[in-house]
């Protein structure tokens, strides 16, 4: 899957196009660092109709592929060296809410989406 990273997209696009191709989690963004290499803010934005613009001082526009061996801190990682954009995954539980803790960093987005859709259905 390929998420197109630009200043005008609207976080919510962006949390929507993810959702899509890996339905058992979500992912959040940080609110914008301090300074240009300052460290993320702790706070989570939570207006989704926020642009990409507003969320990093990296101003880099183009996509991002998530492949099937991706592990979530590779993600992570990738988003924050490309785009300057800090991110959480969190796993949504049965009702769709997301959970407190965050998505192991060493988990593998897809296998993790197949184990919790089977996890459900069972």
């Amino acid at each position: 899957m390929k998420i197109e990273i630009n200043n005008d997209r609207k976080i919510f696009a962006i949390q929507e196009e993810f959702s899509n191709s890996f339905p058992c989690f979500k992912i959040a963004f940080h609110e914008k660092p301090n300074t240009h290499d300052g460290p993320a803010s702790e706070k989570l934005v939570k207006s989704s109709s926020k642009t990409v613009a507003e969320c990093r001082t990296i101003h880099n526009s183009g996509s991002i592929s998530i492949t099937s061996g991706m592990s979530v801190g590779e993600l992570k990682q990738h988003m924050v060296d490309i785009f300057g954009l800090t991110i959480e995954i969190f796993a949504k539980s049965d009702n769709g809410n997301q959970n407190e803790t965050p998505v192991d960093e060493t988990s593998i987005l897809e296998e993790q989406n197949i184990e919790d859709a089977i996890t459900r259905i069972s």
